[in-house]
């Protein structure tokens, strides 16, 4: 195998004997022989070192309303550069990107976009801040880091949509130079996560504690899946991990899930579903539950929890109004959490 310009050493690997290594990227913790790749497709053993072939690379480069991402509570109604290479440490199931996710840098077409000129052009165009996003930022962290640690140089802000499957150690030096995350939290029960993603649930908990920690601003995803995360009761469980763990101001988006990828004959989710997971949260003490995917219901409107009044009317990825002034509710005075300049 040859090193090409979008190759780098990656961090976190640990060398063995006979030029195996071993990956402490994420929790897969992947032994890799020589001249294979870990379950990412990204990160690959040459001659008994690992390197990573996701850098400069994106195969998807946009500029989106931030609340595509969706955070609805940092910068609204700004635009933000979203990028993502090849490449996840996932295999979900309900993938609606599995075409980029589940393919490896090198059997994509990619634009040429160092570290450099992603921020020297988000420069240029005024854009607040940079998303990495669409696939996995995990899978190309050196690429996120370095790309993260330039922009925060030019006061850009960055974010990273992800399915927060990442060790404790990278994820504390990203924090460094990381504004906001939406954590896609896919359900409460390990068993399921371990059959809708081939991953496991703790390491993505352990990310949400951190990222708090660490004073991230925080969203939450959770996709409602029939027949795998659409119990109640399983809802009711994960709204109240999240109330006991200190997430009641975190906003929660419920997503519908359309079918895609290998679970191409499940019906899309019912607004029922969706509306009974509002309230469960609601209930529990979620104070800003969103329900997203079916625009018509306008429930991605942002109310105060204290006077109830519209504080941000949103249609689809437009905001309308906004009477959130300098971090509070215009009418009552009560503090809303978030990101606003």
């Amino acid at each position: 195998m040859e090193l090409t310009k979008w190759t780098r050493q990656a961090l976190y690997q640990e060398q063995l004997q006979n030029k195996i290594v071993r990956c402490h990227l994420c929790p897969h913790n992947c032994t890799i022989r020589n001249e294979k790749y870990g379950i990412c497709r990204t990160r690959v053993n040459i001659d008994g070192t690992l390197y990573t072939v996701a850098y400069g690379n994106p195969c998807s480069a946009n500029i989106d309303p931030i609340e595509k991402k969706p955070l609805f509570h940092f910068l609204p109604g700004s635009k933000i550069f979203s990028i993502a290479t090849a490449g996840c440490n996932f295999k979900c199931l309900n993938c609606q990107n599995w075409e980029i996710s589940q393919s490896s840098p090198q059997e994509l077409s990619h634009y040429d976009l160092p570290p450099e000129a992603v921020v020297e052009l988000v420069a240029k165009n005024n854009i607040t801040s940079i998303a990495f996003t669409y696939t996995e930022p995990t899978v190309f962290y050196e690429y996120v880091y370095d790309t993260a640690k330039l922009a925060h140089e030019k006061d850009i802000k960055t974010v990273i949509v992800s399915n927060g499957y990442i060790n404790e150690k990278p994820l504390l030096e990203l924090c460094q130079y990381l504004d906001a995350a939406n954590i896609d939290l896919k359900c409460i029960d390990d068993q399921i996560y371990r059959k809708l993603t081939g991953g496991k649930l703790q390491p993505v908990l352990n990310s949400l504690q951190i990222l708090q920690k660490q004073g991230v601003w925080l969203e939450i995803t959770n996709l409602i899946v029939p027949t795998y995360s659409d119990a109640p009761e399983m809802i009711e469980n994960m709204c109240k991990w999240l109330v006991d763990n200190g997430f009641e101001n975190t906003p929660l988006h419920f997503s519908r899930f359309f079918p895609a990828n290998q679970l191409p004959d499940l019906p899309p989710t019912p607004i029922k579903t969706l509306l009974t997971a509002r309230e469960i949260a609601q209930n529990a003490g979620m104070k800003y539950v969103y329900v997203g995917n079916v625009p018509a219901l306008g429930y991605e409107n942002t109310f105060c929890p204290s006077c109830k009044k519209l504080l941000i009317e949103r249609v689809g990825y437009v905001v309308n109004k906004n009477f959130i002034k300098e971090g509070k509710c215009l009418f009552c005075n009560t503090n809303i959490p978030g990101v606003w300049k």
